[in-house]
């Protein structure tokens, strides 16, 4: 028996830019993965031609052609935001708009305040695509709290749909924690060693406890001194998919744990926030 959909509503924050059918694919493969109900917020007016253009492309991408369209005015960050909030949205499909700043890739405006302010799940797609390519590597940062064991047993049946060839569970080790660490421990060589063996045996007992998986799954503790090394190590793994778990915000613009919170502005492929 297949395990119920962890999302009942998925939401696509849509404009009628050139990427409009594009990021559309990209929350059609979502809802494949996951089945749900599909709404679309589109911040402008709402008239005869929108809502055509809306049923035209929905018919084309055969998706539910009555599905639910959400008009916003304002800005278009709070818009989504808004509309997140009073629709009890699950997950929220959008494209990064992101620009190319020295080697890294930089969030546009609306999709990083999807990231930090959003309640719900948030995917993000740096270059969406008509004809949505797979998702052949991810990392998942793995974080040892309930929430962040569910995040991964949400992953691995997406990995496997994906015929995801290395999914990489990686801890993210800055240089303040291997001085943490290395006090707790003393500060002997030996010492530090066994602190070293200790984190990636604790990842390892971390990715068993979620259970069987067919997809080949490789475990990493990436060490650098601040956590954007994390995304460094994406880049250099050419990995297709981030995966973040995140508490839900208590309280609006809560910090970001340290080693993660590069992800409020850089984004170094698809992006899978999990709340």
């Amino acid at each position: 028996m297949a395990e119920p959909s962890p999302y009942k509503i998925i939401a696509v924050a849509t404009t009628f830019s050139p990427r409009f059918r594009d990021v559309l694919a990209e929350a059609k493969r979502i809802r494949e993965r996951f089945p749900a109900d599909l709404h679309l917020i589109y911040v402008g007016e709402r008239n005869e031609e929108t809502a055509n253009k809306f049923r035209n492309v929905l018919t084309e991408l055969h998706l539910p052609p009555d599905s639910m369209v959400h008009y916003e005015q304002g800005d278009p960050a709070d818009a989504i935001l808004r509309t997140l909030a009073r629709e009890q949205i699950d997950v929220i499909v959008a494209g990064a708009l992101e620009k190319e700043v020295v080697l890294h890739p930089f969030l546009g405006n609306v999709a990083r305040r999807l990231v930090r302010e959003a309640a719900c799940s948030v995917v993000l797609f740096t270059k969406p695509a008509a004809k949505p390519k797979p998702l052949r590597r991810i990392v998942f940062v793995a974080d040892y709290s309930n929430h962040g064991l569910d995040a991964l047993k949400r992953t691995l049946p997406l990995a496997a749909a994906e015929d995801c060839e290395r999914l990489y569970v990686i801890r993210i080790i800055t240089a303040f924690d291997e001085a943490r660490a290395s006090i707790s421990a003393g500060a002997g060589t030996a010492e530090k060693r066994s602190v070293h063996d200790e984190e990636e045996e604790t990842l390892e007992r971390f990715v068993l406890s979620a259970g069987t998986t067919e997809v080949p799954v490789e475990v990493r503790c990436v060490r650098g001194n601040t956590g954007l090394v994390a995304s460094d190590f994406v880049q250099s793994v050419e990995a297709d998919l981030l995966v973040v778990p995140l508490q839900k915000n208590g309280e609006a613009n809560r910090p970001f744990p340290s080693n993660i919170a590069w992800i409020t502005d850089v984004i170094p492929c698809n992006l899978w926030v999990i709340r």
